[in-house]
């Protein structure tokens, strides 16, 4: 099993997305690369604890690959906006992906690369090692799997397309 963290707006929607894709194993909501210890939703809601709404994505590489899970990392997000994904707005909605394994750097910018070149403006996704990581409160676990009628950020087409997209595994 590997991990990879990724920041792409609110956190429910991220994590319902990632939880359709065949060969995830395992998802948890929770904040990354801030700068206090253990916060709460609360308090990373200020923008003053630095840390971004974050997914811990859990993932089998003999079904699906890094490259794939980033590929589709950036059909759920808007690479192009700073501390903003749809209606969400604060540095705590900014774009990144975090990483605790080097080795998987050399995919991760091949295929943000890759990404860029199909637009016009820079990327305002961050690439960088997973400096911390913090478990969210556990009411936002899960989040709209407890509430089907929950807020969310992506289009309910995306979680259709995700749940189709790796039908035979990498």
């Amino acid at each position: 099993m590997k991990e990879i963290y990724l920041a792409g707006g609110c956190f429910w929607g991220t994590e319902h997305f990632f939880k359709q894709i065949r060969g995830v194993i395992e998802t948890e909501v929770g904040f990354a690369n801030g700068h206090t210890e253990n916060p709460t939703y609360q308090e990373v809601y200020t923008d003053k604890t630095g840390f971004a709404e974050t997914v811990l994505v859990k993932y089998n590489p003999d079904v699906v690959s890094l490259e794939f899970l980033l590929q589709m990392y950036f059909v759920a997000i808007d690479p192009t906006s700073l501390n903003k994904q749809g209606h969400d707005e604060g540095t705590r909605y900014r774009t990144g992906i975090y990483y605790t394994d080097s080795s998987d750097l050399a995919i991760i910018n091949k295929v943000y690369e890759a990404e860029q070149q199909k637009y016009a403006q820079p990327f305002a996704v961050e690439r960088l090692p997973l400096e911390n990581y913090y478990p969210a409160e556990d009411y936002h676990q899960d989040y709209l799997d407890k509430n089907p009628d929950g807020y969310c950020h992506l289009p309910l087409e995306l979680f259709e397309f995700a749940r189709k997209a790796n039908p035979e595994g990498k």
